[in-house]
């Protein structure tokens, strides 16, 4: 007997192919864990141009039930690929769910998207992810809350303006049923893709719903663990956040304006908050969190950061 629901998860994949192959491992698991509920496919989306991650799929030596489907884009525009999973998803399974290739997702995440779903009726869900660092970084990574910058929070079951692409899963029958809903091309090395793609989707009906039990965990490499690089990052978001909303019209540019300003003026008084209640300053959190703020007034003037040169 056949399980009564179908997923498709779909992956694109640029330059990491062992973290590839960790995640579909966590993924076998997971499947194996929702299989009395859904049967699952994985797509994996290669966006290298060489076609390396081919050789990952073609080893994989744990199966799924509705098939492990390789598809070749090779753009290094990551909407591009986006969109390549996603119409190859939308025709094998009755829901859509992404993630990334640097995240390992836990035993029961499908079940949790699923019971999420069934709780609250909704059109797609969503929940965090978790940045994990090396044991190994900088003492100050971990203990300053550089795990949780950009983290998507939200009450519990509460719907939600957007999902994050890296953890959601949305009904198929929305996709075919919306084929102009895509990821923008334009945005594909610039970033925000996700967020535009959802804030559409929500305009056009799509309802959203967010648990913390859906939680993934996104591997942070060693590089990464670096004061220079979370600036990058953070200046990299600021940006992001401007040209979504800008592109999706969401916000003037007077209001994101203020909205970068009020960014900086908060990030600022970060230390003097820490210190009032005599905790550490977090310094460099607080550099970050200016660093944010710059990102999405330098916006403002036309600067555009790709996200390839963080």
């Amino acid at each position: 007997m056949s399980a009564p629901d179908s997923i498709a998860v779909y992956v694109c994949t640029y330059k990491r192919n062992e973290p590839l192959e960790r995640l579909l491992r966590s993924l076998h698991v997971a499947a194996e864990r929702v299989a009395d509920r859904a049967s699952v496919a994985v797509v994996v989306v290669d966006d290298n141009p060489d076609g390396r991650a081919k050789a990952v799929v073609d080893s994989f030596d744990l199966s799924f039930p509705l098939g492990l489907h390789y598809r070749h884009a090779g753009s290094q525009n990551i909407s591009i690929a986006r969109n390549t999973g996603l119409d190859a998803a939308a025709s094998l399974g009755n829901w859509v769910a992404m993630t990334d290739d640097d995240i390992v997702v836990p035993e029961d995440w499908l079940v949790q998207h699923l019971d999420l779903q069934t709780r609250t009726g909704a059109d797609a869900t969503t929940g965090p992810l978790l940045l994990t660092f090396p044991k190994d970084a900088p003492s100050w990574i971990h203990d300053e809350p550089f795990d949780r910058f950009g983290l998507l929070e939200y009450e519990e079951d509460s719907e939600v303006p957007i999902c994050a692409t890296g953890n959601s899963m949305l009904r198929g029958s929305f996709l075919l049923e919306h084929p102009e809903i895509r990821f923008d091309p334009d945005l594909g090395v610039l970033g925000g893709e996700d967020m535009v793609f959802y804030r559409q989707a929500v305009g056009a009906g799509l309802a959203c719903r967010f648990s913390v039990k859906t939680a993934v965990y996104e591997i942070e490499p060693d590089e990464r663990s670096t004061l220079g690089y979370q600036l990058r990052r953070a200046a990299w978001m600021g940006n992001t956040k401007y040209l979504t909303n800008h592109r999706s019209g969401d916000a003037t540019k007077s209001r994101l304006f203020l909205r970068s300003g009020k960014a900086i003026a908060q990030g600022l008084l970060h230390p003097l908050r820490q210190l009032s209640a005599r905790k550490p300053p977090q310094l460099r959190y607080t550099a970050a969190l200016v660093m944010e703020g710059l990102g999405t007034m330098s916006g403002l003037v036309g600067v555009k950061l790709d996200h390839h040169e963080i």
